[in-house]
């Protein structure tokens, strides 16, 4: 089976990849729901993406180290 940090680490990027398609989605359609939430996802989607980073950071550390 595969190392759960490692399971962890895929899904933080697969948030990050549907925060996103979301927001690409609304920025694409534009309307009321992009100007409600464009903000709030670009938020979401840097702080998942540090996250990502942070944990692909800490993965590598232990496996070379």
């Amino acid at each position: 089976m595969a190392d759960p940090f490692f399971i962890l680490i895929v899904i933080a990027v697969l948030a990050v990849v549907v925060v996103l398609v979301m927001g690409l989605g609304g920025f694409a359609s534009g309307g009321a729901f992009n100007k409600a939430n464009s903000n709030k996802l670009m938020r979401w989607r840097i702080g998942l993406q540090f996250i990502a980073v942070i944990l692909i950071v800490i993965y590598v550390y232990f496996v070379k180290g």
